[in-house]
Protein backbone atom coordinates (compact mmCIF):
# COMPACT_ATOMS: atom_id res chain seq x y z
CA UNK A 1 0.00 0.00 0.00
CA UNK A 2 1.13 3.60 -0.48
CA UNK A 3 0.61 6.96 1.19
CA UNK A 4 -0.56 10.00 -0.77
CA UNK A 5 -1.39 13.34 0.91
CA UNK A 6 -2.74 11.76 4.07
CA UNK A 7 -4.89 9.12 2.35
CA UNK A 8 -4.27 5.40 2.43
CA UNK A 9 -4.76 3.51 -0.81
CA UNK A 10 -4.80 -0.25 -1.03
CA UNK A 11 -3.28 -2.00 -4.03
CA UNK A 12 -6.72 -2.57 -5.49
CA UNK A 13 -7.24 1.18 -5.80
CA UNK A 14 -9.96 1.45 -3.16
CA UNK A 15 -9.58 4.71 -1.23
CA UNK A 16 -9.77 4.44 2.52
CA UNK A 17 -10.59 7.20 4.98
CA UNK A 18 -8.15 9.97 5.77
CA UNK A 19 -5.76 9.32 8.64
CA UNK A 20 -3.51 11.28 10.94
CA UNK A 21 -0.02 9.80 10.73
CA UNK A 22 2.33 9.71 13.73
CA UNK A 23 5.94 8.73 13.04
CA UNK A 24 8.24 8.17 16.01
CA UNK A 25 11.57 9.02 14.45
CA UNK A 26 14.64 7.03 15.42
CA UNK A 27 16.75 9.79 16.97
CA UNK A 28 18.70 7.67 19.43
CA UNK A 29 18.27 8.58 23.09
CA UNK A 30 15.66 11.29 22.62
CA UNK A 31 12.17 11.89 21.27
CA UNK A 32 10.85 13.32 18.01
CA UNK A 33 7.35 12.63 16.69
CA UNK A 34 6.39 13.72 13.18
CA UNK A 35 2.65 14.28 12.69
CA UNK A 36 1.21 14.42 9.19
CA UNK A 37 -2.29 15.10 7.95
CA UNK A 38 -3.53 16.05 4.51
CA UNK A 39 -0.04 16.88 3.28
CA UNK A 40 0.69 19.13 6.27
CA UNK A 41 3.20 18.40 9.03
CA UNK A 42 3.89 19.21 12.67
CA UNK A 43 6.33 18.01 15.33
CA UNK A 44 6.05 17.01 18.97
CA UNK A 45 9.61 17.35 20.27
CA UNK A 46 12.64 17.47 17.98
CA UNK A 47 15.13 14.98 19.43
CA UNK A 48 18.73 15.83 20.33
CA UNK A 49 20.88 18.14 18.23
CA UNK A 50 23.21 16.37 15.77
CA UNK A 51 20.82 13.39 15.57
CA UNK A 52 19.90 14.25 11.98
CA UNK A 53 16.29 15.29 12.53
CA UNK A 54 16.48 17.90 9.77
CA UNK A 55 18.06 15.36 7.42
CA UNK A 56 15.19 12.99 8.15
CA UNK A 57 12.57 15.69 7.49
CA UNK A 58 14.21 16.73 4.23
CA UNK A 59 14.46 13.10 3.12
CA UNK A 60 10.70 12.78 3.69
CA UNK A 61 10.03 15.90 1.62
CA UNK A 62 9.02 18.02 4.62
CA UNK A 63 9.88 21.66 3.96
CA UNK A 64 7.30 23.31 6.25
CA UNK A 65 6.05 22.52 9.74
CA UNK A 66 2.71 24.03 10.78
CA UNK A 67 3.97 23.97 14.35
CA UNK A 68 6.65 22.56 16.60
CA UNK A 69 5.81 21.73 20.20
CA UNK A 70 8.76 21.33 22.57
CA UNK A 71 7.51 19.58 25.68
CA UNK A 72 10.36 20.65 27.97
CA UNK A 73 13.83 22.10 27.76
CA UNK A 74 16.03 19.01 27.92
CA UNK A 75 18.46 18.70 25.03
CA UNK A 76 17.34 15.20 23.97
CA UNK A 77 13.86 16.60 23.27
CA UNK A 78 14.49 20.18 22.18
CA UNK A 79 18.06 20.16 20.86
CA UNK A 80 17.04 19.23 17.32
CA UNK A 81 15.34 22.61 16.97
CA UNK A 82 18.81 24.14 16.90
CA UNK A 83 19.48 22.31 13.62
CA UNK A 84 17.16 24.79 11.92
CA UNK A 85 20.17 27.04 11.50
CA UNK A 86 22.59 24.41 10.17
CA UNK A 87 23.46 23.59 6.56
CA UNK A 88 22.99 25.95 3.66
CA UNK A 89 21.69 29.47 4.17
CA UNK A 90 23.02 29.78 7.71
CA UNK A 91 22.29 33.48 8.06
CA UNK A 92 19.13 33.87 6.01
CA UNK A 93 16.55 31.11 6.39
CA UNK A 94 15.89 27.91 8.35
CA UNK A 95 16.37 24.50 6.77
CA UNK A 96 12.68 23.78 7.40
CA UNK A 97 10.12 26.57 7.76
CA UNK A 98 8.28 26.60 11.12
CA UNK A 99 5.04 28.58 11.30
CA UNK A 100 4.65 28.51 15.10
CA UNK A 101 6.55 27.29 18.14
CA UNK A 102 4.79 26.01 21.25
CA UNK A 103 6.62 25.71 24.55
CA UNK A 104 5.62 24.97 28.13
CA UNK A 105 6.24 26.69 31.45
CA UNK A 106 9.40 24.63 32.12
CA UNK A 107 11.58 26.62 34.54
CA UNK A 108 14.78 24.68 33.72
CA UNK A 109 17.11 24.31 30.74
CA UNK A 110 18.72 27.74 30.41
CA UNK A 111 21.09 27.10 27.47
CA UNK A 112 18.63 25.03 25.44
CA UNK A 113 15.72 27.36 26.17
CA UNK A 114 17.74 30.46 25.30
CA UNK A 115 19.05 28.88 22.08
CA UNK A 116 15.58 27.80 20.96
CA UNK A 117 13.97 31.17 21.70
CA UNK A 118 16.89 32.96 20.06
CA UNK A 119 16.37 31.00 16.84
CA UNK A 120 12.64 31.69 16.98
CA UNK A 121 13.36 35.42 17.15
CA UNK A 122 15.94 35.18 14.38
CA UNK A 123 13.57 33.47 11.98
CA UNK A 124 10.45 35.38 13.04
CA UNK A 125 8.64 32.34 14.46
CA UNK A 126 5.74 33.22 16.80
CA UNK A 127 6.00 31.56 20.23
CA UNK A 128 3.10 30.53 22.48
CA UNK A 129 3.23 28.98 25.97
CA UNK A 130 0.86 26.09 26.66
CA UNK A 131 -0.77 24.85 29.86
CA UNK A 132 -3.56 22.39 30.66
CA UNK A 133 -6.77 23.19 28.81
CA UNK A 134 -5.09 24.84 25.85
CA UNK A 135 -5.54 23.48 22.34
CA UNK A 136 -2.83 23.22 19.71
CA UNK A 137 -4.15 24.46 16.36
CA UNK A 138 -2.70 24.68 12.90
CA UNK A 139 -3.42 21.47 10.99
CA UNK A 140 -6.00 21.93 8.21
CA UNK A 141 -9.47 20.51 7.83
CA UNK A 142 -9.45 17.54 5.45
CA UNK A 143 -12.54 15.72 4.24
CA UNK A 144 -14.62 17.66 6.76
CA UNK A 145 -12.52 16.66 9.76
CA UNK A 146 -9.57 17.97 11.73
CA UNK A 147 -7.67 16.22 14.56
CA UNK A 148 -7.63 17.76 18.03
CA UNK A 149 -4.56 18.34 20.19
CA UNK A 150 -5.48 19.12 23.79
CA UNK A 151 -2.95 19.89 26.52
CA UNK A 152 -3.56 17.78 29.63
CA UNK A 153 -0.41 18.70 31.60
CA UNK A 154 0.94 20.84 33.25
CA UNK A 155 -1.73 23.06 34.85
CA UNK A 156 -1.03 26.76 34.88
CA UNK A 157 -0.56 26.79 38.65
CA UNK A 158 2.24 24.18 38.63
CA UNK A 159 5.81 25.47 38.80
CA UNK A 160 8.03 22.66 37.54
CA UNK A 161 11.45 22.32 35.96
CA UNK A 162 12.66 19.52 33.71
CA UNK A 163 10.79 16.23 33.32
CA UNK A 164 7.88 17.18 35.57
CA UNK A 165 7.09 20.12 33.29
CA UNK A 166 6.68 17.94 30.18
CA UNK A 167 3.68 18.98 28.10
CA UNK A 168 1.29 16.05 27.79
CA UNK A 169 -0.90 16.21 24.69
CA UNK A 170 -3.98 14.11 24.01
CA UNK A 171 -4.51 13.64 20.29
CA UNK A 172 -8.07 12.91 19.20
CA UNK A 173 -9.36 11.91 15.78
CA UNK A 174 -12.68 10.12 16.02
CA UNK A 175 -12.00 6.55 17.17
CA UNK A 176 -8.26 7.18 16.92
CA UNK A 177 -6.42 8.68 19.88
CA UNK A 178 -2.89 9.04 21.19
CA UNK A 179 -1.20 10.36 24.32
CA UNK A 180 2.16 12.09 23.97
CA UNK A 181 3.80 12.33 27.37
CA UNK A 182 7.40 13.50 26.87
CA UNK A 183 9.44 12.77 30.00
CA UNK A 184 6.62 12.78 32.54
CA UNK A 185 7.60 10.82 35.66
CA UNK A 186 5.46 8.66 37.93
CA UNK A 187 4.68 11.57 40.29
CA UNK A 188 3.40 13.59 37.33
CA UNK A 189 1.41 10.59 36.11
CA UNK A 190 -0.40 10.34 39.45
CA UNK A 191 -1.19 14.04 39.47
CA UNK A 192 -2.39 13.86 35.89
CA UNK A 193 -4.76 11.01 36.74
CA UNK A 194 -6.18 13.05 39.60
CA UNK A 195 -7.11 15.74 37.08
CA UNK A 196 -8.16 13.35 34.31
CA UNK A 197 -9.46 10.16 35.98
CA UNK A 198 -10.99 8.83 32.73
CA UNK A 199 -7.88 9.36 30.65
CA UNK A 200 -7.40 6.82 27.86
CA UNK A 201 -5.75 6.52 24.44
CA UNK A 202 -5.27 3.92 21.74
CA UNK A 203 -1.59 4.81 21.32
CA UNK A 204 0.73 5.74 24.19
CA UNK A 205 4.17 7.27 23.94
CA UNK A 206 5.93 5.58 26.85
CA UNK A 207 6.88 8.33 29.34
CA UNK A 208 10.53 9.20 29.99
CA UNK A 209 11.98 6.59 27.63
CA UNK A 210 10.68 3.78 29.83
CA UNK A 211 12.70 4.73 32.92
CA UNK A 212 12.04 2.87 36.16
CA UNK A 213 10.67 6.11 37.62
CA UNK A 214 7.83 6.32 35.12
CA UNK A 215 4.95 4.24 33.71
CA UNK A 216 3.29 3.45 37.02
CA UNK A 217 0.95 0.49 36.67
CA UNK A 218 -2.07 2.61 37.65
CA UNK A 219 -1.26 5.06 34.87
CA UNK A 220 -0.61 2.45 32.17
CA UNK A 221 -3.72 0.50 33.19
CA UNK A 222 -5.89 3.64 33.16
CA UNK A 223 -4.72 4.72 29.70
CA UNK A 224 -5.06 1.09 28.56
CA UNK A 225 -3.48 1.60 25.12
CA UNK A 226 -3.69 -0.78 22.20
CA UNK A 227 -0.12 0.11 21.23
CA UNK A 228 2.83 1.63 23.09
CA UNK A 229 6.10 2.96 21.68
CA UNK A 230 9.26 3.96 23.53
CA UNK A 231 11.92 6.16 21.95
CA UNK A 232 15.37 5.05 23.14
CA UNK A 233 18.94 4.83 21.93
CA UNK A 234 20.62 1.48 21.33
CA UNK A 235 22.72 0.39 24.34
CA UNK A 236 21.96 3.67 26.10
CA UNK A 237 23.79 4.16 29.42
CA UNK A 238 20.50 4.51 31.33
CA UNK A 239 19.40 1.00 30.34
CA UNK A 240 16.09 2.35 29.09
CA UNK A 241 13.55 0.90 28.90
CA UNK A 242 13.71 -0.71 32.34
CA UNK A 243 12.80 -4.38 32.34
CA UNK A 244 10.07 -3.90 34.95
CA UNK A 245 8.50 -1.20 32.76
CA UNK A 246 8.53 -3.48 29.72
CA UNK A 247 6.77 -6.16 31.77
CA UNK A 248 4.04 -3.69 32.78
CA UNK A 249 3.29 -2.90 29.16
CA UNK A 250 3.29 -6.53 28.16
CA UNK A 251 0.79 -7.18 30.96
CA UNK A 252 -1.53 -4.31 29.97
CA UNK A 253 -1.18 -4.74 26.19
CA UNK A 254 -1.60 -8.48 26.40
CA UNK A 255 0.78 -8.96 23.47
CA UNK A 256 4.48 -8.05 23.36
CA UNK A 257 4.12 -7.46 19.60
CA UNK A 258 2.15 -4.28 20.42
CA UNK A 259 5.13 -2.77 22.27
CA UNK A 260 7.58 -0.95 19.98
CA UNK A 261 10.98 0.54 20.64
CA UNK A 262 13.01 2.67 18.26
CA UNK A 263 16.36 1.11 19.19
CA UNK A 264 15.17 -2.20 17.74
CA UNK A 265 12.41 -1.23 15.31
CA UNK A 266 13.85 2.04 13.94
CA UNK A 267 11.34 4.77 13.09
CA UNK A 268 7.83 3.53 13.85
CA UNK A 269 4.67 4.75 12.11
CA UNK A 270 1.06 4.61 13.30
CA UNK A 271 -2.14 5.93 11.74
CA UNK A 272 -5.16 7.33 13.56
CA UNK A 273 -8.45 6.80 11.73
CA UNK A 274 -11.83 8.28 12.55
CA UNK A 275 -13.59 4.94 12.17
CA UNK A 276 -10.86 2.30 12.47
CA UNK A 277 -9.00 3.71 15.47
CA UNK A 278 -5.22 3.25 15.70
CA UNK A 279 -3.35 1.01 13.29
CA UNK A 280 0.34 0.19 13.02
CA UNK A 281 1.49 0.87 9.45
Amino acid sequence: MSWIAGCMYESGGREEEFALGAVFLDVGQGLAVLLEYGGHYAMYDMGPDSAGVMDSLEARGVDTLEWVLLGHNHRDHAGGFMELASGKGLSSSPRVAVKRLYVGPDTAGGFVRDSVLGLARRFGIPVDTLVRGDAVAGLPEVDGAVPSFEVFWPPGYVCEGGNGASIVVHVGFGAGSALLTGDLDSAGERRLLELSPTLDAGLLQVPHHGSAGSSGLAFVSRVSPEFAVVSVGAKNPYRHPAEQVVRKYELVLGDSARFFRTDRDGSVRFSLYRELGVLKE
